[in-house]
């Protein structure tokens, strides 16, 4: 396999020798500079062991935290807080909100690692066009929570079964300002977490069911896009995908 980016790329495979060949012939035509094993691609650091690979960002947070000149802040057990929802009617709007904006944008693309900011994230985005002062709070909970966390990340384990497995939720009509529902999905290979989401909705559902089932059909697409790019791979699942669902009417209508 190989994964390329501008001028980085990550080779693997499970032949030393074509590997080594595939590298010696790319670079008849490309200078290339061999960095060895994998351990800093993207802002991702990665870190084996016998368990399997760990995917982290813990400089990014640092350098983050940082920027922001919150080094020192006092580190949060949780990235939200539980209560009213927060709306773009909260709180004073920002003389400058670049910084806010700036913050936002970093931990976007800190979320291909965290999946537990992913929801807040999601959230704080909501309102990039005017935060406000309460949204700006809400921001820096979730760097006092990366400042606590700083080394967590994805757990990439071995596994010797490998079905895929999906559970997915919604939040119905959650939103104070527009009464659209939220849906998050998670879908594990084997043990493996390999791809969520946390996202709002474009219309209103006008029932709970409604909303359950339209995150229900977003996961199976999820789930029939992994599968298509697992058959380009030459791999089959050992077993029929399982999407877990809390939700009667929505399962019935499936």
């Amino acid at each position: 396999m190989v994964l390329i980016y501008v001028d980085d790329i990550i080779i693997t495979g499970n032949d030393s020798k074509e590997l080594m060949l595939f590298i010696t012939k790319l670079n008849t035509a490309f200078a290339l500079k061999d960095l060895g094993e994998l351990h800093y691609f993207l802002g991702i650091e990665v870190f084996r062991d016998a368990t399997g690979i760990y995917l982290s960002r813990g400089k990014y947070v640092a350098d983050l935290l940082k920027r922001v000149e919150m080094t020192n802040i006092k580190p949060s057990p949780t990235p939200i807080t539980g209560g009213k929802p927060m709306s773009i009617h909260d709180g004073e709007e920002l003389a400058d909100p670049s910084a806010y904006r700036s913050v936002i944008g970093a931990m976007q693309y800190l979320t291909h690692t965290r999946p537990d900011i992913a929801f807040v994230v999601n959230k704080l985005s909501q309102f990039l066009k005017c935060p406000t002062s309460v949204h700006w709070s809400a921001a820096k909970r979730v760097l006092r929570y990366l400042k606590s966390t700083m080394h967590h990340g994805i757990h990439i384990k071995y596994s010797d079964r490998l079905p895929i497995i999906a559970y997915y939720d919604a939040d119905w009509a959650c939103c104070p300002d527009d009464r659209k529902s939220v849906g998050g999905y998670c879908v594990y290979f084997g043990e493996t977490l390999v791809t969520w989401s946390s996202k709002k909705r474009f219309v209103v559902a006008r029932s709970s069911t409604e909303s359950e089932y339209k995150s229900l059909a977003q996961v199976a697409s999820e789930i029939a896009w992994l599968e298509s790019l697992l058959q380009e791979m030459k791999f089959t699942p050992p077993s029929v995908p399982v999407i877990w669902c809390d939700n009667m009417s929505a399962s019935a209508l499936a």
